[in-house]
């Protein structure tokens, strides 16, 4: 069954790529050898499984970051081609095992050894260090690794934004190596040095062939994202990248009409709104729902902000970061009638300063659905010498109950549940907060996007040693976004027919 989907799979890949792309292969061959083997190559875009699958005969299975398997979607089309999950960011026992169950099946394990798309001076094609996946898997399995480089896939970044008129297929190049075979007399270490140091010149001698056999110009290697997005005058073309002669881009016109861009806008903020609508309307109001909502205003009027956002003390969660644990949960000083969102959750990603490192705490993972974003943003923040602490908000990621989607309870009609929310979040922040102090830490930083940043307002408010508090996208204007938003139509309507206003 899944060779099946897998030989859909490569016939819709050729059916769409195809339109765009034109491959061009050196040393086909290298490919097409019997028995398992892992097929390593560099990364410079998402397309490069999808075009080197293209190009090799044999099935590969492909290990894919975890995160693509958390949608269920994405999930089960992976799945369905055999591909399988690996962590980016830590030894996986599972994903190794899965690996070498495979290739000791005489099957083809697909990876990139740079652990996530990379260019320029962070590219195995630079010089870039190889991470010890690949040696280490061939090594236990005893089986040989095939080098692979692709370049031009980079440059279909710009696919979308091209006109169908003057439409031209992207050249790609992909060159397979010499196979590494395992020399079982060595030492472990040995052994996996080897590999790596093979491993690595072979990249580099695919890299400079490519160059010499097509004919590559500067143009045609690997450029960052930003770079091939920008349309550049010369090539009239996304992706060409025909610099100005000044130094600047001043000369760079944009291929699509302004008044297209505004429709596409429009469209989707039209396709949020309804979305959000929709989820809306899940929610009721009770008829008594006015005089509760007065009632709660009279009790928090009462304290002051100090006492409405009080963090008690939690000795299980002062424990939990003196044991260094990478994930830190507790319990919420405020009970929901949510279980999955009774448990604060924060991720840790210790600086190697050690506990005089600042800490920046991460609010929303920037615009991200997924842990990809918060995990990328943390590693930036760790070269620069800060501890990044990403926390689990209320009603997100870990603490979304069954059935609801990331952040729908965030922001309802029930205005109570969204106060409480939000104070929440605050006081399980300030009890972080209060637990890092004790362990050491003297510093701290705030980076907020959306709901985050509503949180890291209030937050702001009541903890006023903070080194820097950056809010991005936050909700200024509440009474905006309640009545006059048009995501919150659903959320006006049941308020008003329980009268409030």
């Amino acid at each position: 069954m899944k060779a099946i989907s897998y030989g859909a799979f490569k016939l819709l890949v050729r059916l769409v790529l195809g339109c765009f792309t034109r491959v061009r292969v050196s040393r086909r061959e290298n490919a097409s050898r019997a028995g398992g083997f892992v097929l390593a190559a560099n990364h410079i875009s998402p397309f490069d499984p999808f075009l080197i699958s293209l190009v090799v005969q044999r099935k590969i299975d492909w290990m894919a970051m975890a995160e693509f398997f958390q949608t269920r979607i994405c999930g089960f089309f992976l799945r369905a081609i055999d591909a399988f999950p690996a962590e980016r960011d830590r030894a996986d026992r599972k994903t190794i095992r899965t690996a070498i169950e495979r290739l000791k099946k005489g099957r083809i394990v697909g990876l990139f050894p740079e652990g996530g798309i990379r260019d320029g001076a962070r590219s195995l094609l630079e010089g870039a260090p190889l991470r010890p996946g690949a040696s280490t898997l061939a090594h236990i399995a005893g089986v040989p690794i095939l080098p692979c480089v692709i370049l031009g896939s980079d440059r279909l970044y710009s696919i979308k934004s091209r006109r169908l008129s003057g439409l031209r297929r992207t050249p790609v190049w992909i060159a397979f190596g010499n196979p590494i075979s395992p020399s079982p007399g060595l030492e472990k270490s040995e052994e996996r040095a080897r590999i790596e140091s093979e491993l690595a010149a072979a990249f580099k001698n695919l890299y400079a062939e490519l160059q010499r056999t097509f004919r590559l110009t500067t143009h045609d290697l690997p450029h960052p994202p930003r770079e091939r997005m920008k349309p550049c005058k010369g090539s009239g073309r996304r992706g060409d990248l025909a610099a100005p002669k000044t130094g600047d881009r001043s000369d760079c016109r944009t291929i699509q009409r302004d008044g297209f861009r505004r429709l596409r806008a429009s469209g989707i903020d039209a396709f949020l709104c309804a979305s959000m609508n929709f989820l809306h309307t899940r929610h009721r109001l009770n008829g008594g729902s006015r005089d509760e909502m007065e009632r709660y205003v009279e009790e928090c009027e009462r304290l002051n902000a100090q006492q409405y956002y009080a963090s008690p003390s939690d000795t299980t969660l002062v424990e939990a970061l003196k044991n260094g644990r990478a994930v830190i949960e507790w319990r919420s000083p405020i009970k929901t009638q949510f279980a999955a969102n009774n448990v604060a959750c924060a991720d840790f990603f210790p600086s190697e300063r050690g506990l005089d490192a600042p800490t920046v705490l991460i609010l929303h993972a920037l615009m991200s659905a997924s842990r990809v974003g918060y995990r990328r943003c943390a590693a930036q923040f760790n070269e620069f010498g800060w501890t990044a602490c990403f926390i689990h908000l209320p009603y997100h990621y870990s603490r979304v109950p069954r059935g609801y989607w990331n952040g729908e309870l965030a922001i309802t009609c029930d205005l109570i549940r969204n106060a409480e929310g939000l104070r929440q979040g605050v006081s399980e922040l300030r009890q972080l907060m209060s637990a890092l102090r004790e362990r050491g830490s003297r510093e701290f930083g705030v980076l907020a996007t959306s709901y985050g940043g509503w949180i890291g307002a209030l937050l702001a408010m009541v903890e006023r040693d903070l080194r820097f508090v950056a809010l991005m996208a936050p909700i200024v204007n509440i009474e905006h976004a309640i009545w006059e938003s048009p995501a919150a139509r659903s959320i006006r309507r049941e308020l008003r027919s329980a009268k409030i206003e």
